[in-house]
């Protein structure tokens, strides 16, 4: 993917630093966002489909620590870079020990910062595409209209949930969902003492309705001690 099709968001709230780390970004041919105090970062960091989070650590309202921990429960895998002042040796120690995937330290070129932000977006996932219509073992998983249609005509409906839950790990094929993920991305629940029973009960439902057996699942799998898997399957738009 290139840096073209590539969105960043920015949240410094520092005006002159902000700029110029908008405008390094922008002539690099990235699309970039940008946030000016810890609030309005935390929402776009959370909810904005962006590659790339820029986040300083020093920030009013909420400090970009705080952001970093709760993008980290909701947005696990969207990559974080910290910007930090030269003699914060406690503020890097702390990012990376809360999940950020680099740091660089105020002031840097824009070498540095653009180097930093290509070797992180290398070595992250891409993001999974959203799915609303899956073919697979003669059957069609229409999620926009949320219903299974099996090959010998007959139709089933999905609940709401059911719909998110299969196109969440449809999303992500191939790759083992743990149920606390489930419940900070589909249920959009803190898995922090909540029970996991309904993830498990949404999957057996689910099942049901996919004619996937139970005993030797073929395309919602159980994977012992870590979560679910969706069988690798072609999917449409």
């Amino acid at each position: 993917m290139t840096a073209a099709s590539r969105r960043v968001l920015v949240v410094e709230d520092d005006p002159a630093i902000r700029r110029g780390v908008v405008a390094a970004l922008s002539f690099a041919g990235y699309k970039v966002l940008e946030a000016a105090d810890g609030p309005r970062g935390l929402e776009l960091a959370e909810t904005a489909e962006v590659d790339l989070v820029l986040l300083d650590v020093v920030l009013p309202g909420t400090d970009g620590l705080e952001i970093l921990r709760r993008v980290r429960e909701s947005r696990p895998t969207r990559p974080v870079i910290l910007m930090t002042a030269r003699a914060a040796e406690d503020d890097r120690v702390g990012g990376l020990a809360a999940g950020a995937d680099d740091y660089v330290v105020k002031p840097f070129s824009v070498r540095e910062l653009l180097a930093r932000v290509e070797a992180v977006l290398r070595r992250s996932p891409e993001r999974p595409r959203p799915v609303d219509v899956i073919e697979c073992d003669g059957l069609v998983i229409d999620l926009s209209r949320r219903e299974i249609r099996h090959a010998d005509g007959d139709r089933v409906e999905l609940s709401e949930k059911e719909a998110e839950l299969a196109a969440y790990l449809a999303a992500n094929a191939g790759r083992t969902i743990s149920r606390e993920e489930l419940l900070r991305r589909v249920w959009r629940l803190d898995p922090r003492g909540v029970t996991t029973r309904t993830i498990d009960m949404h999957v057996m439902r689910l099942r049901e309705k996919l004619r996937d057996d139970t005993a030797a699942p073929r395309r919602v799998l159980t994977v012992r001690g870590k979560g679910y898997a969706w069988a690798a399957v072609e999917a449409g738009q």
